[in-house]
C-alpha cells in the first residue's frame, strides 16, 4: 500500500513528533502550532501573522509540523482506508492498462506514446512513413523515472532532419528541468546537459542549434532565452534576450511553417513578439511591434504573411494578416472582424483552409473559412453542453483537421475532420473500462441569477437512475485567469457519481465562457464577482432543491483554491464540506513579496498591493487575512511541499490559522504530498492515491467512510 493510503505503521510511527512548534495532547487532537508574532507593514497599518514562520523552509521545525499534519490526517481518516484502496482500485481499474495515442504525421513521421501495464510513464515512440513500418522509441519515461518518487518531461522536440531529440526532465516537482538531448539514430544521449531551464526549447533548422527559456531561480520567472550549439559547453551558451521587466515572461515558439523562431513576451495585458528566420540562427531578432499596455497580440506564419490574433480596438479579438516585411499596424488587414457575442481564442492555419476556436454562448465552436472566399461554416456538435478544441495539427499541407471532444457523459474522443467534404472520422474515443455505459448519466445546463443579475450556467451529471432530489453535491469552479472550465470527461468522476452524488461545474467569472468581459468582470477590483457568482450557485442548487446544504460540497485547485478560501468566510454555514486543492489563500503577503515565484507577474489579474486602492480591496477578500471566529464546515486542504506556483506555506499558515479561531468542532484536514508539487504526484496511477483519499473524505461526510 502507498504512503498516501495512510497504512497504520506510518500512523503510529508520525503521530509523536517532538517539536515545540507543534503541540500534540492526544492522538485524536490536531497539531497546534506555535505562535510566532511577525509584523506586517504596508500604507501605514499592520497586520500581525502568527505564522510566517512556516515559510522556512529548511526548518526542521515546519517540516515536523507538515508531517504531524500528515499523520493527524491519516488518523482521522484511518477508518476510511478501506474505501480508499477500493475507490483507488476502481478508479486505477477503468484506465486501459495497455494504451497509445491517436498518432499525427509530422515531417515524414507519424508521432504517438504509449503505456504499457503497470507503467506510471508514457513511452514516445514514432513509425517512418506508415503505421505499418517498425516502431522507433524515442523516449521510455518509465526507464528515466525509475527511483525517483517524483518525474515528469516536457518540452520533446526533434530537429528538422529527424535525428536529434531535445527533451527536459524534471524529478523534483519544482517546475526547474534539465534539459537532454538524445540521437534518435544512435539512441546515444549526450553529455550536453543544461541545467535549471524552464523545459521550453525550440531548435533552429540548421540541426544543431537550439533556443532555450531559463528562469529566476528564486521567483521562477520565464525570463532570459538562450542559445545553444550542440557539442559546446553550455556555459558558454549565448544570452540572446533578457525579459527585463519582472511583470512580463517570455517562451521560444516556433510558427507552425517552420519558417520563423519567435520569442513571445507576455504579461496579463500585454504582449511582444520576436522573430528570426529558422535558417539563420545566430541572426538578430526583430520585434514584430512594440508593446504597448493593454495591447495582446500572437502570431504564425503562412505564405508570403504574418497572422495575427489581437484585441486591438477588438475586446474579443479579431484576426488580421500583413506582408513579411511589414509588421506595423499601418499594413494589417482584416481577416475576421470583431464580434460583441463571439471571443475569438485560437486559429489554425491549413493550406486551403483557416480554423477558428471561438466562444459563442458559453461554448466553443470550430468555424472553417476557406480561403477561397467560399462560405464558412460550423463543426456540428451534438451534446448541448461540451468540450471542444483544435487537436494536434503540425502539417499545413492537409485539408484535414484533427479535434478533441468530449461532455460530461463522452469520454475524450479524437476525431478527423474533412475539411472539404465536411465528413468526420472517429479515430479514438477514451476506453472506460469497468461497464461504463453513457447512457447511464444524465448531464443538464441549468443558470442561476446572480446578485447583479447576471446569469451564471452550471453544468452537471448525475447517475440517469440517482433517484428523487436532493442528492449529495459537488461543486467545483476556478474563476481565474480567463481559463475556462468546461465540461469535461473525466472517468474517475464517476465513482462518485456512482456512490449517489451529483457533480457540477459554476462558470463563474473570471473564466473566459461568455467572451473577454466576462474574465474582466472576475478580475482586480471586480475580483468578488466571482465569489459572489459561486455562493449564488450554492443557493441556487439549494434553492431548487438538488441538494440541500449538509451535503453541498465545494471544491476548487489554485485560484479555485482562493475561491474556496473565500466563500467559506463569506457563507461557512451553506456548505457541509469543503475541498480546497494547492489553495492561493495568503494573497497578502504573497503579492506583497517579489521575491515569491509569479507573483510581479500577477498584478495584472489581482492588483498590485503596493497600490493602496488594490491592497485595500484584496485585503477585503484574501482568505488568510479574513479568517475569523465562526463555524466553519468540515475541510481538506492539500499542498506540495515542491509547489512552485502555491507555495506549501500558504494551505499550512491558512489551516493553522483557522483551527485558532473557528468555533466548531468539524475536522479540519490538511495532507501536503511531501514528494511533489502543483500538479500533485507524477504518475498516471499514482496520482489517483489522491483522488481516492479526497473522494473517501466527501463520502465520509455522507456516511459512506467505511466502504462497502
Amino acid at each position: 500500500m502507498s504512503k498516501a493510503m495512510f497504512p497504520m505503521a506510518l500512523i503510529l510511527a508520525a503521530l509523536c513528533l517532538p517539536s515545540s512548534a507543534c503541540k500534540r495532547p492526544d492522538r485524536s487532537s490536531p497539531p497546534v502550532a506555535e505562535k510566532i508574532p511577525h509584523v506586517l507593514s504596508a500604507h501605514g497599518s499592520e497586520r500581525v501573522d502568527d505564522y510566517y514562520w512556516l515559510k522556512e523552509r529548511d526548518n526542521p521545525e515546519v517540516i515536523s509540523y507538515l508531517e504531524a499534519e500528515n499523520a493527524y490526517t491519516a488518523s482521522t481518516l484511518a477508518h476510511t482506508e478501506a474505501l480508499q484502496k477500493e475507490l483507488f482500485d476502481e478508479i486505477v481499474g477503468r484506465i486501459q492498462q495497455d494504451d497509445h495515442s491517436v498518432p499525427y504525421f509530422e515531417n515524414g513521421y507519424f508521432y504517438y506514446e504509449r503505456y504499457e501495464s503497470g507503467g506510471e510513464y508514457a513511452i514516445y515512440c514514432r513509425r517512418p512513413k506508415s503505421m505499418e513500418a517498425e516502431e522507433e522509441i524515442i523516449l521510455n519515461v518509465n526507464e528515466l523515472g525509475e527511483g525517483h518518487e517524483y518525474f515528469a518531461v516536457r518540452g520533446l522536440k526533434i530537429s528538422a532532419d529527424n535525428a536529434l531529440l531535445a527533451y527536459a526532465e524534471d524529478s523534483v516537482g519544482r517546475r526547474l528541468y534539465s534539459l537532454r538531448f538524445k540521437n534518435l539514430d544512435t539512441g546515444e544521449t549526450y553529455p550536453d546537459l543544461i541545467p535549471e531551464v524552464t523545459g521550453n526549447v525550440i531548435w533552429a533548422a540548421d540541426n544543431r542549434t537550439v533556443f532555450y527559456t531559463r528562469q529566476d531561480p528564486e521567483t521562477l520567472r520565464s525570463h532570459l532565452v538562450f542559445r545553444h550549439v550542440l557539442g559546446t559547453d553550455p556555459s558558454h551558451d549565448l544570452l540572446v534576450f533578457d525579459e527585463e521587466d519582472e511583470t512580463f515572461s517570455c517562451s521560444v515558439q516556433k510558427t507552425k511553417s517552420k519558417r520563423y523562431l519567435v520569442i513571445h513576451s507576455t504579461s496579463t495585458l500585454s504582449d511582444e513578439a520576436r522573430y528570426l528566420d529558422a535558417d539563420d540562427p545566430t541572426g538578430q531578432f526583430t520585434i514584430f511591434l512594440p508593446r504597448t499596455r493593454g495591447h495582446e497580440y500572437s502570431i504564425d506564419h503562412f505564405g508570403d504573411r504574418f497572422f495575427i490574433r489581437t484585441n486591438d480596438n477588438a475586446v474579443n479579438f479579431r484576426l488580421m494578416s500583413t506582408p513579411i516585411a511589414e509588421t506595423q499596424k499601418s499594413h494589417w488587414e482584416e481577416m475576421i472582424p470583431h464580434s460583441e457575442d463571439i471571443y475569438l481564442e485560437k486559429f489554425e492555419i491549413f493550406r486551403d483552409h483557416l480554423v477558428l476556436a471561438q466562444r459563442q454562448n458559453g461554448l466553443v465552436q470550430l468555424r472553417v473559412i476557406p480561403w477561397s472566399g467560399d462560405g464558412g461554416y460550423l463543426v456540428d456538435f451534438e451534446d448541448a453542453a461540451y468540450d471542444a478544441s483544435i487537436g494536434v495539427n503540425p502539417e499545413i499541407d492537409t485539408a484535414t483537421l484533427r479535434y478533441d471532444y468530449s461532455s460530461l457523459t463522452v469520454p475524450h474522443s479524437v476525431f478527423d475532420f474533412d475539411l472539404e467534404t465536411r465528413t468526420r472520422t472517429l479515430l479514438k474515443q477514451e476506453e472506460v473500462l469497468g461497464g461504463f455505459n453513457p447512457s447511464d448519466y444524465v448531464a443538464e445546463r441549468v443558470y442561476a441569477t446572480a446578485r447583479d443579475g447576471v446569469k451564471v450556467p452550471i453544468s452537471l451529471v448525475r447517475r440517469a437512475d440517482s433517484g428523487e432530489a436532493p442528492q449529495p453535491l459537488l461543486l467545483y469552479a476556478y474563476g481565474s485567469y480567463g481559463y475556462s472550465m468546461d465540461p469535461s470527461f473525466r472517468s474517475e468522476r464517476l465513482s462518485l457519481l456512482d456512490r449517489g452524488f451529483t457533480f457540477a461545474i459554476a462558470h463563474v467569472r473570471g473564466g473566459q465562457e461568455y467572451g473577454r468581459r466576462w474574465y474582466e468582470d472576475g478580475k482586480l477590483l471586480h475580483k468578488k464577482n466571482t465569489f459572489a457568482d459561486f455562493v449564488d450557485c450554492a443557493q441556487f442548487l439549494v434553492n431548487e432543491g438538488m441538494t440541500v446544504s449538509d451535503q453541498l460540497f465545494a471544491m476548487g485547485g489554485s485560484a479555485g483554491g482562493l475561491l474556496m478560501g473565500a466563500v467559506v468566510n463569506m457563507r461557512p454555514g451553506l456548505f457541509g464540506g469543503v475541498v480546497a486543492q494547492v489553495p492561493f489563500v495568503d494573497v497578502m503577503t504573497t503579492m506583497l513579496d517579489a521575491d515569491i515565484p509569479l507573483t510581479t507577474a500577477e498584478y495584472d489579474e489581482w492588483g498590485n498591493p503596493n497600490n493602496k486602492e488594490f491592497f485595500d480591496y484584496m485585503l477585503s477578500y484574501s482568505p488568510y487575512d479574513q479568517v475569523k471566529a465562526q463555524d466553519y464546515p468540515t475541510m481538506l486542504v492539500t499542498a506540495g511541499l515542491n509547489d512552485s506556483q502555491v507555495q506549501y506555506w500558504e494551505p499550512a499558515k491558512w489551516v493553522a490559522k483557522l483551527r485558532s479561531l473557528k468555533t466548531d468542532d468539524h475536522v479540519l484536514l490538511l495532507h501536503t504530498n511531501m514528494e511533489a508539487g502543483h500538479g500533485g504526484a507524477s504518475g498516471r496511477f499514482k496520482q489517483h492515491e489522491e483522488t481516492a483519499l479526497t473522494y473517501a473524505f466527501l463520502l465520509d461526510q455522507i456516511g459512506g467512510g467505511a466502504g462497502n
